[in-house]
């Protein structure tokens, strides 16, 4: 096993050329073994691991950095980096994460979770280096073909291509996608720009040119006109050379003979360089291979079969996602205004079921989330009824338009704010914990959350009643549906009061609601009486009800999954002007593990919800 003998890159390049695909084959087999028990972004991983391998080879990390755009294709990388004994934790809780992160390694740069960012991270680090003169490392981003479709990334591109700064950026694409030509003729043509004696050759000729020649310039201008003549021919990166990038590519991420010999050659090259390579997503796991989108993340499965080990077809209660997804597609069968939109998520927003129904309406932008809420707003203002179901953690990338192009406007479009609150083993960059709070300072939005699939159906209709800015935000989970009442008609800013108490009252909003009210069973065992509230609101909130309630309990708790500051809680406290116990999430970045485990260690379970009570009780009676 070779890949015991690895413990950090600088043991990898004690392998022979010849090595490097036995070791390829190690490194998908303990992939494969954790991701099946674990979990996790497999499809992408998968495909990178040539290239991983490659770049480790060829560079010498930590001093050179390596930035990977999202970080779900780096698990070779986190292997090959001295975590591999670790790495049947993936995603686990005080496990490794399912992602690049700073406080793991040295060699993650960046902890990355989101697309588009790592071209301008580079340009960054290698603009500082120059600045400082702190040595002469090398500076490498590697993007996938979703990554392009961010306007961050082409922001990135022309100022990293502005600036001429020595970077590497590599463009992983895969099958699915663009780049048609990775043939004989590319390979040959790369193969001789990427030269040593290539380069020195044009250097050289430039040098005498400028030197000795009266019009050295037009002679110059003269050859590398040709040489971009010849690329144009034959490669589809005339894009990238004229954003200021040198262009290599595309060739076989797969082929070890010829990405070590070009990643060896053009790393020590002047200037801004895009290698374009092209992978197959899912690369030596059939199952993986045959369905990438399946197996992009994943939960465990089979590994033998690749069929998935979820329960989920057995169970009564229907995810939220669902829910979301048969109402949407049941709403737009009778009215043809509805437009349904996502970023690069039809399938992870339950759009896809709505996309097969209805193709003329609906509309993935890919990974711009800024450029789906513009886009929901110029169709919301021609009368449509957009609905643009994001996860919660993304859907901060689209701040600015939300206030601009939407509330600013007064436009009725619905967010569909999939992912609120603990999302699990994704982690610090995906928990949907802000939404409330980032939402709750812009002016003109109704924002609501369903405590249960039920209420979510009657919301979502509500919503695209409504002549106004809506967000609906819900968890990545379940609905409750064992015993519990169906929720009363929805009007606007009105509240739902599921159960009456005299000593205190609980306001929780969504996902908190039914655990708020087990919690209160289990404290009227204990002699304790109180009032639950579904909030259903949190903007307009039911002043009255909650002015009320301030005037007969002896204190108020809210109870909500988003982080207190500027929350739920906030917002009852602002109105009522006397203290409230707020429970919910700190303002932190919140671990990976299991959704579950996460809400009982931060008290949003039943349980948890009655200590606090038990203990708010105690103080305010003695």
């Amino acid at each position: 096993m070779l890949l015991e003998k690895i413990n950090s890159p600088q043991d990898l390049k004690r392998l022979s050329l010849e090595q490097l695909p036995v070791l390829a084959a190690e490194l998908r087999a303990g992939m494969l073994d954790t991701v099946s028990r674990t979990g996790g972004h497999l499809a992408s991983s998968l495909g990178a691991v040539e290239l991983i391998i490659s770049l480790h080879y060829c560079l010498e990390a930590p001093r050179d950095k390596i930035i990977f755009d999202v970080g779900h294709q780096a698990y070779a990388h986190k292997i090959l980096t001295g975590r591999n004994k670790y790495f049947s934790s993936l995603r686990q809780y005080q496990g490794l994460s399912g992602f690049p992160s700073k406080e793991e390694s040295e060699y993650d740069v960046f902890t990355c979770g989101h697309s588009s960012a790592a071209v301008a991270l580079a340009a960054g680090l290698a603009c500082a280096r120059d600045y400082l003169k702190e040595g002469n490392f090398k500076v490498v981003a590697v993007i996938g073909d979703g990554s392009l479709s961010g306007g961050l990334c082409f922001e990135g591109l022309n100022n990293a291509g502005h600036l001429k700064k020595d970077m590497l950026v590599i463009l992983n694409t895969n099958e699915l996608s663009i780049a048609p030509n990775a043939g004989a003729l590319s390979t040959y043509l790369n193969k001789i720009i990427s030269l040593p004696i290539y380069n020195r050759f044009k250097a050289s000729l430039e040098n005498f040119a400028k030197s000795r020649l009266p019009k050295g310039d037009r002679l110059i201008k003269l050859a590398n006109r040709f040489e971009e003549t010849l690329k144009g021919l034959f490669i589809p990166g005339i894009v990238f050379e004229e954003l200021g990038f040198r262009y290599f590519g595309p060739l076989d991420g797969h082929d070890f003979n010829t990405l070590v010999p070009t990643l060896k050659n053009i790393v020590n090259l002047k200037g801004p360089i895009m290698l374009h390579l092209v992978t197959k997503k899912g690369k030596g796991y059939p199952p993986a291979e045959n369905n990438p989108v399946r197996f992009h993340g994943t939960g465990p499965f089979n590994l033998n079969t690749g069929v998935s080990l979820s329960t989920a077809n057995t169970l009564e209660a229907k995810t939220y996602t669902e829910v979301f997804s048969r109402k949407l597609t049941e709403l737009a069968e009778t009215d043809k205004k509805i437009i349904a939109i996502t970023a690069a998520m039809p399938e992870g927003t339950g759009l896809d079921r709505f996309r097969d129904a209805y193709p003329e309406r609906f509309f993935d932008v890919g990974i711009a989330e800024g450029g789906a809420v513009c886009f929901s707003a110029g169709l919301s203002k021609a009368g449509f009824k957009p609905v643009v179901a994001i996860y919660s953690t993304f859907l901060q990338r689209a701040y600015d338009q939300i206030i601009e192009e939407v509330s600013l406007q007064g436009l009725p479009v619905v967010f569909a704010i999939d992912r609120a609150g603990i999302v699990g083993e994704d982690g610090v960059t995906h928990q949907g914990i802000f939404d409330i709070a980032f939402l709750m300072t812009i002016p003109n939005i109704i924002i609501m959350a369903p405590r249960d699939a039920e209420e979510l159906s009657r919301m979502l209709e509500f919503a695209l009643s409504l002549n106004k800015p809506v967000a609906i935000r819900y968890p990545r989970d379940r609905s409750p549906v064992a015993g519990r009442r169906s929720p009363e008609n929805i009007e606007l800013g009105r509240s739902e009061m599921l159960k009456e108490g005299k000593d205190f009252a609980v306001v929780a909003l969504g996902s908190m609601v039914w655990p708020a009210l087990r919690a209160l069973e289990i404290l009227e065992k204990e002699g304790l009486s109180g009032t639950l509230i579904n909030a259903r609101f949190v903007r307009p909130l039911d002043e009255n009800l909650i002015r009320e309630l301030a005037k007969k309990m002896k204190f108020i708790i809210t109870v909500e999954e988003g982080i207190e500051q500027g929350g739920l809680g906030s917002a009852v406290s602002h109105l009522t002007a006397r203290p409230v116990e707020k429970i919910g999430l700190p303002c932190a970045f919140i671990p990976h593990g299991k959704r579950d485990l996460l809400l009982e260690k931060y008290g949003l379970t039943a349980e948890g919800i009655a200590a606090r009570i038990r203990s708010v009780y105690g103080k305010n009676t003695h």
